[in-house]
């Protein structure tokens, strides 16, 4: 499967390794997320690529929303901070523009093995 960003280019998500070793491989069903910060990280960079599929595929199936399509949003996501990852949580600000306005948006997530995999549960929004 071919990457949708260059593998040698910095990934989206921040860890500092370039998208072809860090997200990359997740998106292309080669890895999968071995915590709920790898996770978090790789779904962070699906936003940024507007890889509504991957967002899909990593949202637990009880609380993934019908009508998802990155697509359709008007957001460029600028960064993403991690604050903290402990057991099943990791809480983390992401920066965007939308609509020609910079925003952020720090959240508290949820992940859950499923099969096997985690996957992302719901989020508890915080003050920016």
């Amino acid at each position: 499967m071919s990457l949708p960003y260059p593998p040698f280019k910095p990934c989206p998500c921040g860890s500092g390794r370039s998208y072809g070793a860090c997200c990359g491989p997740r998106h292309a069903g080669e890895r999968p997320a071995e915590t709920p910060e790898a996770l978090m990280r790789s779904r962070y960079t699906a936003y940024f690529l507007r890889d509504t599929g991957y967002v899909r595929r990593t949202w637990h199936p009880d609380t993934c929303p019908s009508d998802l399509n990155l697509d359709a949003e008007n957001t460029c996501y600028t960064g993403l901070t991690i604050h903290r990852a402990e057991g099943d949580e990791v809480e983390f600000t992401a920066t965007f523009r939308a609509d020609g306005r910079a925003g952020r948006m720090r959240e508290r997530s949820h992940f859950a093995r499923v099969e096997e995999a985690w996957v992302y549960v719901d989020g508890e929004v915080r003050g920016g």
